[in-house]
């Protein structure tokens, strides 16, 4: 992958202003995702972000999702994701969590990580670090290792990173 295949995918994130909310500025995308050397270009980028010895990828629903399989693929590793509630009929464990906008909850599935595995948990972009650090809470209770955070974007003005202390986290790009 070149630098400038990088780049330019990155430079297909578009800025909508108020949404949800009023006040949020919210990083959409779905024109990357629409571009598949975009898509291939931030795989191959995030790829080279996890270390050799991880054998799960654990992405954060929804858009994570699109990089999980992406990614776990690429990798050869196995894949564990990370649902919001209602969506498994076996939770192994759930997390409730403050957002920029509001709360959620996060749902690990049952019976699928196991202690000693080497986990990187993989998300599209890191705020106020609330997704995150829950999905490695969930990740953690399990008795797995995060070696490794990465994701697309760092807005680097929620301080998110923050909320990770000690955690290995890797941004392709940080605003």
């Amino acid at each position: 992958m070149r630098l400038g295949d990088l780049e330019r995918a990155l430079g297909l994130v578009r800025t909508v202003p108020d949404f949800p909310e009023p006040g949020v500025l919210f990083r959409d995308l779905s024109p990357l995702f629409a571009d598949a050397s975009a898509v291939r270009a931030v795989v191959d980028a995030l790829a080279a972000t996890v270390p050799s010895d991880v054998d799960v990828i654990a992405p954060v629903e929804a858009r994570g999702f699109l990089l999980g399989g992406a990614l776990a693929v690429a990798l050869g590793c196995a894949l564990v994701p990370i649902r919001k509630p209602g969506k498994l009929p076996v939770v192994a464990d759930r997390v409730d969590y403050a957002l920029e906008y509001g709360t959620a909850t996060l749902e690990l599935p049952g019976d699928v990580l196991r202690a000693g595995h080497r986990v990187a948990v993989v998300d599209d972009v890191l705020a106020t670090g609330g997704t995150v650090a829950a999905a490695c809470e969930l990740v953690e209770r399990a008795g797995a290792e995060v070696a490794k955070v990465s994701v697309i974007l760092e807005l680097t003005a929620l301080g998110g990173r923050d909320r990770l202390p000690g955690r290995d986290v890797e941004a392709l790009q940080a605003i």
